[in-house]
């Protein structure tokens, strides 16, 4: 069974309930199946933490004490976990009900709406709240990542095939299209760090795999995402779409 990469330790909770993992290294998601046109860069490899692992949703879950919220995405095997500090992947175990899924020490038991997380600390009854279908490279062609947010609204869109990245802003009115460098590659914390590829003009996109909600619908997003320009920065959620 693979698993996600160990990224940082697991806080639950202001009382930390979860801790540190041991997970084993996976082989990252091949961020698109394009090739670039030759003699030009293609686009980087992103950590699988951003990913949804072939789930078809994400599921957002409140859970107490401490009114902690977590993220999960389920295929027919194993659950990806968000919390507000990292993400792990465990893998399915047996049990009498529901769906259970433990990697060592840390486990997610599943029935129906309702969930226990259980950990060396203590454990998290959560209270599943509100779905999303994850985002599809069908109804986003060309996209490897999409990060936005709101108010005012704003989007990245990174290509699939080749490192440039489309950033749009005030509410649509303005769309670029703009070369970056990867600036920082920390696949087992699931983040990464771009910039602009050129003196034109500066831009920074921060990465980083864990819970996120949209600050309007409540949606979940197994990533956070800030973006910096022209002297003003910007917070929303993200996923990565495999092909």
């Amino acid at each position: 069974m693979r698993h996600l990469p160990k990224l940082n330790i697991l806080y639950l909770g202001l009382v930390t309930l979860l801790v540190s993992g041991c997970a084993a290294t996976s082989a990252p998601i091949a961020p698109s199946d394009q090739r670039a046109p030759e003699g030009k860069a293609t686009a980087p490899l992103l950590p699988p933490a951003l990913f949804a692992g072939g789930a078809d949703k994400f599921e957002a879950w409140r859970c107490e004490p401490a009114s902690q919220h977590l993220v999960t995405a389920f295929n027919d095997e194993t659950l990806r976990l968000w919390s507000l500090h990292g993400a792990w992947q465990l893998p399915q175990a047996v049990v009498a009900s529901g769906a259970r899924f433990q990697d060592g020490e840390i486990s997610f038991w599943n029935r129906g709406n309702k969930a226990q997380v259980e950990t060396p600390r203590g454990q998290l009854q959560c209270q599943q709240t509100i779905t999303r279908e994850t985002l599809t490279r069908e109804a986003h062609p060309g996209v490897m990542f999409l990060g936005r947010g709101n108010e005012p609204g704003w989007s990245v869109a990174l290509s699939s095939s080749t490192p440039t990245l489309t950033l749009t802003t005030g509410y649509g009115q303005t769309t670029q299209t703009l070369p970056y460098m990867m600036s920082v590659m920390d696949n087992d914390a699931g983040r990464v760090v771009l910039e602009n590829a050129n003196a034109g003009r500066f831009f920074r996109v921060r990465i980083e795999a864990g819970a996120c909600f949209d600050g309007m619908s409540g949606h979940p997003y197994p990533a956070r995402v800030t973006l910096s320009i022209d002297g003003q920065q910007y917070s929303g959620c993200g996923q990565g779409i495999a092909p």
